[in-house]
């Protein structure tokens, strides 16, 4: 099933974006590559239920399970040994990538509390945008009652703009509520 926001991205995104930078060929127009959402879970090292219940978690926002990631190096201060998983991440491409920013910017960000918008300068110099989220409550799926503990979120979206401005105004068109 397609989504609606792809959809919109096909008929109105494209044409206006193309449009307004004087692309000669649709193909040079940005278009968003994937979500990669990453949650970490620093009190995994003391408590391994809690990896998966935010597994759990990340899978009922994505609707895809999410991957378990392990620590690069041994950081003696924080009682973490090489290796031990210390968070989950899940990439989202394509039909289910869409989906999610569409839940995201029309269900989840305006249950933000205090919402004022996102803030612009998430954007790294190459056309990516990453936000975090302070609490995964503020998705649908997630139920209030059988939460273990309130925990956080990055998410990416990979574009393939080569500025900060044209990811920008992808986003803008999309829908993106960014601060002004």
């Amino acid at each position: 099933m397609a989504s609606r926001l792809r959809d919109y991205y096909l008929k109105s995104v494209v044409p206006a974006l193309r449009e307004q930078y004087k692309y000669k060929n649709s193909m040079q127009v940005p278009v968003l590559k994937k979500i990669v959402i990453n949650m970490g879970l620093g009190e995994a090292i003391l408590n391994a239920k809690a990896l998966e219940s935010a597994q759990q978690e990340l899978s009922l926002i994505s609707g895809q399970w999410p991957v378990m990631r392990k620590a690069r190096k041994s950081i003696a201060s924080f009682k973490l040994r090489e290796g031990m998983t210390i968070g989950c991440k899940v990439t989202l491409r394509r039909d289910n990538m869409f989906h999610f920013l569409d839940k995201l910017i029309n269900v989840a960000l305006p249950r933000v509390r205090d919402f004022r918008g996102i803030n612009p300068r998430g954007f790294d110099g190459r056309g990516n945008f990453s936000m975090g989220i302070k609490e995964q409550i503020i998705f649908p799926e997630i139920n209030y009652d059988r939460l273990e503990k309130i925990r956080g979120m990055n998410i990416t979206l990979v574009t393939s703009a080569k500025t900060d401005e044209e990811a920008k105004q992808l986003l803008d068109h999309l829908g993106m509520p960014f601060r002004k």
